[in-house]
């Protein structure tokens, strides 16, 4: 089911100017960012509840054993159903953006259990992690080495739709541990026209949850093989999403 506003076009520019300027103010109040984020995590939880969890792939999800950390990801707009799967005894801390609205998120993920790292993954090579980064990547990679598994989206804030970024490549070769693709999908959902295809997920229905075909990269990878394992990241990603929408809507099985 797709839903566009129709009215955002004949909103004027002074009225989109207004309502931005009154985001701005209120949106950066930390208690305007605290009711919103625990109010998102009571919906989560209620999503989480009142969904049937059914799931598939590359390990049986009911006996997954993090003891060993992994680097879990998925494609921008089904990140916000990771904290309605995870079982209790399953350790994450999460990527989230620096901005306004990732601290919302950041307010939302904790009291869901998963902790949080403040940073954005790179968009081109040259640049491992953006916006105060580094420090982001560092944490992550400390976090993995001290035995915990991390949670970020594999494709680049605000950039093309499902195109793996190599910053999740270059964690995976600088930690030694392997990236596990998931997807996530609702049968009940409202898909939003976004850059980034999110769906507003709604209760009451079916949860599909698809792991996919670890991913590992060698510490000597050079650029060629970092490539290589980033298409291999996309194409993996893409073939668990599909699958996870046609178990979310009893298609194929």
């Amino acid at each position: 089911m797709a839903f566009q506003d129709d009215r955002a076009a004949t909103r004027s520019p002074r009225r989109k100017s207004v309502l931005g300027r009154a985001w701005k103010r209120f949106g950066n109040s930390p208690r305007v960012q605290g009711m919103i984020g625990s109010a998102a995590a009571g919906y989560i939880r209620l999503v989480g509840s009142t969904n049937r969890l059914v799931y598939e792939g590359s390990v049986d999800y009911a006996t997954l054993d993090l003891s060993k950390p992994l680097i879990i990801t998925m494609w921008h707009g089904q990140h916000l159903l990771v904290p309605a799967v995870r079982r209790a005894d399953h350790r994450v801390v999460a990527l989230i953006s620096r901005h306004r609205d990732g601290e919302i998120n950041a307010i939302a993920a904790r009291k869901l259990g998963i902790g949080t790292i403040r940073g954005s993954a790179a968009r081109d090579r040259s640049r491992v992690i953006e916006r105060g980064g580094v420090s982001g990547f560092l944490k992550l990679r400390a976090a993995l080495r001290e035995g915990t598994s991390v949670t970020l989206t594999a494709d680049l804030s605000k950039a093309v739709a499902r195109r793996a970024g190599i910053g999740i490549i270059q964690l995976a070769r600088a930690s030694g541990v392997p990236i596990a693709p998931v997807a996530l999908a609702t049968s009940r959902r409202i898909n939003v026209r976004s850059w980034d295809r999110t769906s507003v997920n709604l209760p009451f229905g079916r949860m599909a949850m698809v792991i996919g075909d670890y991913i590992s990269v060698p510490a000597d990878a050079d650029d060629a093989a970092m490539e290589a394992k980033r298409l291999a990241l996309e194409a993996e990603l893409n073939r668990i999403t599909a699958r996870a929408y046609a178990l979310a809507d009893r298609r194929n099985g």
